[in-house]
């Protein structure tokens, strides 16, 4: 009876896996078509235009000009604020758990990032940071809100996004803008593993007088592996995807005015060959889908071997 009845559950499923197949696996599939054909354009092939095959659109990919310096950038993203932003997360989440009286109201507070548009947050951090009527060589009418803390508690004004900026200067903004950006989720998930962990184990340690760093460590730490592998893995998937948060803060020119491009990164540099040269986009997809892949299997063997189940 249940094998007869199957084709009930297939056709109920069919308008789903059609929308799967259709927004999906077609794109992925065209994606690997489009990197194989030698600069391939869609409408010189609607025309009847043919395109040699083979992998001159990787090759293409890793001469480019721009491609180390996308990748560069990308990388140090990932591997500066997935670190950084677990940690903060993880220390807030606990600092949360232990406070019953305003636990909602302040968990509505740090989820407020997660449900805002983040080009509209990255326009506001640039105005964090900004130098109104900047000018090599003239007062600016504005320092901004930062460089006014800084000066308030005796420090010197920094150039963070101005003309004639540095990279480490802008590459700072963006690890703190990304970092913070990244925290509402992982402090959701990593505060929703806390309170399903057994109190027992904490009360244990109590009665066996551990100090709460140790307990931390050896309890909590342990016990919400798990999410921690989770929030690692689903970081480091979206810091290889990173874009929108340089838009948001220096523009579609993915650098500040007079280095245009110096910020730009694999998604960018994606976004960019895509007028020009879809084979070449096709093939730095691909690049980085690969990039993604071997990471999150490396996460995922590591998890093995030191996440609690």
């Amino acid at each position: 009876m249940k094998k007869k009845n199957q084709w009930k559950a297939w056709l109920y499923l069919l308008p789903t896996l059609l929308i799967i197949a259709v927004f999906t696996v077609w794109p992925i599939i065209n994606t690997i078509r489009m990197s194989l054909l030698k600069n391939y354009d869609s409408l010189r092939e609607i025309g009847g235009a043919s395109f040699e095959f083979g992998f001159a659109n990787f090759v293409s990919v890793a001469k480019y000009k721009g491609f180390l310096n996308c990748l560069g950038n990308t990388m140090i993203l990932c591997v500066v604020t997935v670190p950084i932003s677990t940690m903060l997360a993880l220390v807030i989440a606990v600092a949360l758990n232990s406070i019953k009286f305003v636990r909602k109201t302040l968990q509505t507070i740090f989820f407020l990032p997660y449900v805002t548009n983040s080009i509209a947050i990255g326009m506001v951090f640039m105005a964090m940071f900004t130098m109104i009527g900047y000018a090599p060589g003239h007062e600016p009418a504005s320092v901004g809100i930062i460089n006014s803390i800084i000066e308030a508690f005796g420090g010197t004004r920094i150039n963070w996004v101005n003309a004639g900026s540095g990279k480490l200067e802008n590459m700072v903004v963006l690890v703190i803008y990304i970092v913070w950006n990244a925290l509402p989720f992982k402090i959701l998930v990593l505060l929703g593993g806390l309170q399903s962990v057994n109190k027992q184990y904490y009360d244990a340690a109590k009665v066996d007088g551990t100090s709460r760093f140790r307990t931390f460590w050896r309890i909590t730490v342990p016990l919400l592996s798990p999410m921690i592998a989770y929030v690692v893995i689903t970081g480091f998937i979206g810091g290889f995807k990173e874009y929108s948060s340089i838009v948001g803060i220096f523009g579609d020119g993915m650098g500040p005015a007079g280095a245009a491009g110096s910020l730009n990164t694999m998604v960018g540099f994606i976004y960019d060959n895509l007028d020009t040269n879809q084979g070449r986009a096709s093939a730095a997809a691909l690049i980085l889908f690969v990039i993604i892949f071997v990471v999150t299997m490396i996460n995922m063997w590591v998890s093995k071997k030191k996440v609690h189940y």
